[in-house]
């Protein structure tokens, strides 16, 4: 069908693993009439979980996207994985909708996954709807979800339909005002939902008031309901049973009624440049506008090259056009423009704004690339996600020889599709590391190394990123004279050093007076401190938190050349450093554990042995316990398989950087004498 902005819906499912987000996708799809059949997880036949890896686990590890046709709306899917270790490609496509469907297990209830999801959506100022799958299972309690949704979120999540006869069937309660449901009369919600929307807006109220619900338009009561979106005002609450498709197509039809469509959400956050000089940019749905459009995703398919999808928010995309590619000067020629619908590509002429499309075959594109046909959006970027940083590290080496090209090529085509996973070469000891959210990310990612890219690797644990830093002020001095027989070199360097507080990176500030150090050896001192930062002074690993002050020296009007000035702030730096307290600081992670609830005292005794403080515990309606922690990283080599021994396999966990502190005397000490520096000349 032909269709504009107004009548886009973008969605995307999330939500806690195997709240059944794949199956209400296929569901979806098949009320819509974009798929005969709906697939099914257990035969590895959905749309979505393509992949073979996802196939052989039966749960998604990225994000599947299809649209579909319903009414007089076009709805663009996206599903998204619901373990916490696959964030990065759940979060980049929040960069692509207005609208967050979260899912929930009529089960479980609230459990930890739905949390973290209201919560993302809610910081990236997304529309957020509930919905509860699985009402017709034997064991669901809709009610009781409800009661758990209102008592978690907030008053303002309200049921749009309710379950009736046992999950065999919804009744809408936003436009019913009679009948009765399993969870009560119609009648009582409705007049709840009603409430609630028209209070958001003063002229709604004032007619309510005074004419009654009766009074009111049906453009007065969406534009109410759309501004309660927008402003968090309202989360819907929808009942359903994507397995029997009980549900599905009300969905739909709310999605089109009630959802907001791109020029009704919540404007996207488009700046111009960095920094103090950033300026925020109208990116208006206007299909005649210049080109605005954001890579949220990178797939690099085996049969048609780099794919970048991406989302259209202003102007329009068409065949033929040039775009550019972030500040680029060169243009590239869309050749191809593709709509998804999961691994398949269905050929498009145009993308209209608010659209969802693709292209393939341009090197050039990477995730967060901003697309664009006129110099005018030279330097435009989206605010960018806020990503877990990946901590949980391996070091691979390719387990044939002459393979290590080919390792570096796919690993890096790894990396552009997930935004937690990074590839790093660490010079100090020769080793690529990889890094990501979890044990179980790594590991799918290195059995995609060898399915998708023909590639096998050693792994083993990387060396911990230790830091170092001062814990006092000190002064530190060093002159530096050299007579070879012909010109000699000479440079005196007197500075001070202080801390900074952790986090604050470094600082190099100038007072010398007089020209006792000429200014254009300055630089010369500044690299000689910043090779002891880089390379470290006690243990050998990069030093952080401490201002660097150069307050006097002395220069010979011959003698003094740059290396001499490299080689005197060097060891004026050191010199200072070992009176100053030197401390090796080690990353301490935010973990969080799931498991059974039986084995909460196994993983508490097996954390306090690893110098863990545990932050709190959460419960779930599924007897499983969320147990929240922060622990030093170097504490948890081979937990995966300690939380797999004690849990029967049940357990798993993630992590995020929190921050650096101090390491214990003892394992300062252990690590200072493992050091052993080049020997330097003076």
């Amino acid at each position: 069908m032909s269709y504009s902005t107004q009548d886009i819906r973008n969605v995307a499912l999330a939500g806690h693993p195997a709240a059944g987000k794949t199956t209400l996708f296929e569901a979806l799809l098949h009320a819509g009439g974009a798929i005969q059949t709906a697939g099914s997880i257990e035969r590895g036949s959905t749309v979505s979980d393509f992949d073979p890896i996802e196939k052989e686990r039966g749960h998604s590890l990225d994000v599947g996207i299809a649209s579909t046709d319903h009414g007089g709306i076009h709805v663009n899917l996206i599903d998204t994985p619901g373990y916490p270790d696959f964030r990065g490609p759940a979060l980049s496509a929040l960069a692509a909708v207005e609208t967050v469907a979260i899912v929930v297990d009529a089960d479980s209830g609230v459990e930890y996954g739905t949390r973290r999801m209201m919560e993302y959506a809610k910081a990236r100022n997304l529309c957020r709807v509930l919905v509860v799958n699985k009402i017709d299972h034997a064991d669901a309690a809709s009610a009781r979800v409800l009661d758990e949704l209102r008592e978690t979120f907030g008053n303002e999540c309200l049921p749009l339909n309710l379950p009736v006869d046992g999950g065999k069937g919804v009744i809408d309660c936003f436009a019913n005002t009679q009948g009765d449901s399993d969870l009560g009369p119609v009648a009582e919600w409705h007049q709840k939902i009603i409430d609630q929307v028209v209070e958001i807006n003063e002229t709604v109220m004032e007619h309510y008031l005074d004419l009654g619900e009766g009074g009111l338009s049906g453009q007065e009561l969406h534009d109410a309901f759309e501004q309660c979106l927008r402003e968090g005002h309202l989360v819907p609450v929808l009942f359903c049973s994507a397995r029997s498709g009980v549900g599905t197509r009300e969905l739909l039809d709310t999605a089109e009624k009630l959802f907001p469509n791109p020029a009704e959400a919540n404007p996207p956050a488009f700046h111009k440049l960095n920094g103090q000089g950033a300026e925020p940019v109208d990116a208006a749905p206007d299909p005649g506008r210049h080109v605005i459009a954001d890579v949220f995703k990178i797939v690099n398919d085996p049969f048609v090259g780099k794919l970048g999808i991406f989302r259209v928010y202003q102007g329009t995309v068409k065949k033929d056009t040039q775009l550019f590619v972030d500040d680029g000067k060169k243009p590239f020629k869309v050749g191809h423009l593709f709509k998804l619908k999961g691994k398949d590509h269905v050929e498009i002429d145009q993308a209209v704004p608010g659209d969802i499309a693709a292209v393939a075959k341009v090197d050039e594109l990477h995730f967060d690339a901003v697309l664009h046909d006129s110099h005018d959006e030279d330097h435009i970027h989206l605010d960018p996600l806020d990503f877990p940083k990946p901590m949980f590290g391996l070091a691979v080496e390719a387990a044939h020889k002459g393979q290590e090209q080919k390792l570096s090529t796919a690993l890096h085509k790894l990396a552009e599709e997930d935004p937690c996973f990074t590839v790093e070469h660490e010079a100090e000891t020769n080793e690529t590391v990889i890094r990501g959210l979890s044990d179980l990310h790594l590991r799918v990612n290195l059995d995609r190394l060898k399915d998708k890219h023909g590639v096998e690797v050693k792994s083993r644990p990387p060396r911990i990123a230790y830091r170092e830093t001062v814990a006092g002020k000190a002064e530190g001095h060093h002159r530096h004279k050299k007579q070879t027989g012909g010109a000699g070199q000479f440079g005196e360097v007197f500075l001070r050093i202080e801390p900074l507080p952790r986090g604050g990176g470094f600082e190099f500030v100038d007072e010398v007076k007089g020209g006792t150090i000429p200014g254009q050896f300055m630089p010369a001192v500044e690299k000689g401190v910043r090779q002891v930062l880089h390379h470290g002074a006690v243990a050998g690993y990069p030093m952080q938190d401490v201002r660097v002050i150069v307050y006097d020296g002395k220069h010979h009007s011959v003698d003094s050349k740059e290396v001499a000035f490299v080689a005197a702030g060097k060891k004026a730096f050191l010199d200072a450093i070992s009176k100053a307290r030197p401390q090796v600081l080690e990353p301490i992670v935010d973990l969080e554990v799931s498991a059974p609830e039986q084995h909460m005292g196994d993983i508490s005794g097996g954390l306090a042995s690893k110098r863990a403080r545990i932050n709190g515990t959460d419960s779930t309606r599924g007897n499983e316990i969320v147990v929240r922690a922060q622990v030093p990283l170097s504490e948890l080599e081979g937990y995966a398989a300690e939380l797999k021994s004690v849990t029967a396999g049940r357990g798993r966990y993630s992590l995020d950087f929190s921050h650096y502190e101090p390491v214990p005397p003892q394992v300062q000490q252990k690590l200072v004498e493992g050091y052993k520096p080049k020997a330097e000349e003076d």
